[in-house]
């Protein structure tokens, strides 16, 4: 079924309202937890944000933020073909505990279970192909976070959440522990009537609660003071010393700004298996850290978000976390 992108052709209407019924029907039932459709345009208000960002040096050595600019907000550059944005939602949040020990160092939660560009990304593979079967001239493009697009503004956008003060997208129903993902398509479809209310309304716990002050003002976070970005992203073979002093125990990533967030009450366990902790990824043995190999760190790791830190950099992290014990 392809869907004419003649607005005058009212008869195509109910069509596209039937078919995109259908198509979150679909979304949902592959185990994504919220779906919205929006129109495939630019973000011209969201790009003015991430250019003031930039220019503030937040990205810190994130250089690849400044790469692709045009593709990053406008989905067409991308994938010329691009008439929607289907974005979905997808609950992440298990109910183990982190442990404070000084033997061990805290992983963020999103990274405790199986990667989820994998796990999101086959399913939104599954999804396109459905709507290929209902429609052969069909075409989409699948992003999950490594693609040049602004997932947080397209959820946003597609009314699936609001955009925190810590600037994670919190959802009503499920808090903000859920990942991101978008499938571009060239079809018109039925689109949602946009963005949800702000509720975080005065409330600033997580600006209160981070242990660096990286969140400089309500929805800003500067990567500079970022325990997640120093631990995960940052190459440099030592930790900056002042973020070295305030790390809290964290060894990959960081949760505190979310595990203080009141609409986190709502957190529900996910239906997903593969989201279940792997063996030492919730709290990860710093002894063991320092001693893997380049082979027994690839084994280990293997399906894991937790590579985006390499070895190098999980290593530097320990030594760290243990330096600051003495």
């Amino acid at each position: 079924m392809h869907v004419s992108s003649d607005s005058s052709s009212v008869e195509t209407i109910p069509q596209q309202q039937n078919f995109s019924v259908s198509l979150k029907q679909q979304a949902l039932a592959l185990g994504f937890d919220k779906v919205g459709i929006v129109r495939a345009e630019s973000l011209s208000e969201e790009a003015r944000h991430l250019d003031e960002w930039l220019d503030l040096g937040y990205h810190a050595d994130l250089s690849w933020m400044l790469r692709d600019s045009e593709k990053r907000t406008d989905p067409r550059r991308l994938f010329p073909s691009a008439r929607s944005v289907i974005v979905v939602a997808l609950n992440y949040f298990t109910p183990a505990k982190h442990q404070d020990s000084s033997a061990s160092g805290k992983v963020s939660r999103y990274a405790w279970g199986d990667d989820y560009h994998d796990v999101v990304g086959a399913k939104l593979r599954s999804l396109l192909a459905w709507i290929r079967e209902q429609d052969p001239d069909a075409d989409g493009k699948v992003c999950v976070d490594i693609q040049p697009v602004m997932d947080k503004a397209w959820a946003v956008r597609a009314g699936l959440g609001w955009l925190g003060k810590h600037t994670n997208v919190i959802t009503p129903e499920l808090g903000s522990w859920v990942f991101i993902g978008e499938l571009l398509v060239n079809l018109e479809l039925d689109y949602d009537t946009g963005p949800i209310e702000d509720h975080c309304g005065t409330c600033t716990l997580c600006i209160d609660a981070c242990p660096t002050q990286a969140i400089t003002e309500p929805y800003v976070v500067d990567s500079n003071k970022c325990i997640s970005y120093a631990t995960i992203e940052l190459r440099s073979p030592e930790l900056p010393v002042s973020m070295q002093e305030n790390l809290s125990g964290w060894l990959y990533g960081c949760d505190v700004c979310q595990d203080v967030c009141p609409w986190n009450r709502f957190e529900q366990t996910s239906d997903e298996p593969r989201f279940a902790p792997r063996a030492g990824n919730v709290n990860a043995s710093l002894s063991e850290i320092l001693n893997l190999t380049q082979e027994s760190y690839a084994e280990r790791f293997r399906g894991s978000a937790m590579k985006r830190a390499k070895l190098s950099g999980l290593q530097r992290n320990a030594k760290a976390l243990l330096s600051d014990e003495l």
